[in-house]
């Protein structure tokens, strides 16, 4: 449904300019990643990079519920990495830097203005995204994959939305559906449980990474979120203010794990102007 949603939104966008989908990015082996790249009007659009979610190990580019921007006037590319059940962490990491890289590599071609970049997630996209965000230049992280590694793959904002921030943490925080979600997820993501994967489990948390030059931080959350604990997003904040970096957390009111009211009118002004402030600038 939210697939046929987008698609309708695209249709009747005036700002919207395009949609090149499977663009080919790099490839591991034998396996082709992809990216779908959806462009405003206007030229030079700066760009924004989506994350979706999905426990790791499902989930689709194709979906894509921030289309909403495009009418503020970014560029989003929405981009598929290697799931869990494909390959372990930090494979996903690794896929989506080297997205990044290849967009600036390619920012002639398409168009995009890629010297400030923003990088957006839901659920799962948001703990990916938040932690390409916070390990910029992060040599294990940064990974070989793709043929522009020459480019960088900073960013210079980040938006999670209903994501996880510490994998270490997660599970004492969750409630017994989310259990019920998080324990299998991460034993495909981890190879293992965190308490059997410390090390792993700890490269995988963003809070775990947080130093002074790390970029603006936007966590939207809700409060009654069953899968996903708010507390990590709580964590995530007060792991920021503490290291004086800037963050806002939004909390909403009997929200749960997603949901239409996190990409309304109203949210997305919030992303948006929250976007120009960190993209806009000379």
């Amino acid at each position: 449904m939210r697939n046929i949603v987008f698609l309708l939104h695209l249709i009747s966008c005036c700002a919207f300019a395009g949609t090149q989908t499977d663009i080919e990015y790099a490839r591991v082996g034998d396996h082709s990643l992809k990216l779908d790249l959806h462009t405003p009007k206007t030229a030079n659009a700066p760009l924004l990079v989506y994350v979706h979610g999905g426990a790791w190990r499902a989930g689709s580019k194709s979906d894509v519920p921030i289309a909403k921007l495009l009418d503020h006037g970014f560029a989003i590319a929405s981009v598929e990495y290697r799931l869990s059940t494909q390959a372990v962490f930090p494979a996903q990491i690794h896929d989506i830097k080297a997205a990044i890289r290849f967009l600036r590599a390619k920012s002639e071609l398409y168009h995009l203005n890629t010297s400030r970049i923003g990088i957006i997630g839901s659920s799962a996209g948001g703990h990916l995204a938040a932690l390409v965000g916070v390990t910029n230049g992060h040599k294990e992280l940064e990974g070989k994959v793709g043929e522009s590694l020459s480019q960088s793959s900073d960013v210079q904002c980040i938006v999670s939305l209903y994501g996880a921030s510490n994998l270490q943490t997660i599970l004492s925080q969750s409630t017994e559906f989310g259990l019920k979600m998080r324990v299998p997820a991460l034993q495909l993501l981890l190879g293992g449980q965190p308490t059997e994967k410390p090390d792993l489990a700890k490269l995988a948390s963003p809070v775990a990474h947080l130093d002074k030059n790390d970029p603006p931080l936007l966590l939207i959350h809700g409060d009654a979120d069953p899968q996903m604990p708010p507390a990590q997003s709580q964590e995530f904040a007060k792991a920021y203010e503490a290291a004086k970096l800037p963050v806002q957390l939004i909390l909403m009111p009997g929200s749960k794990h997603g949901g239409a009211e996190f990409y309304d009118d109203e949210r997305t002004a919030i992303i948006a102007k929250f976007l120009q402030a960190h993209l806009t600038k000379p």
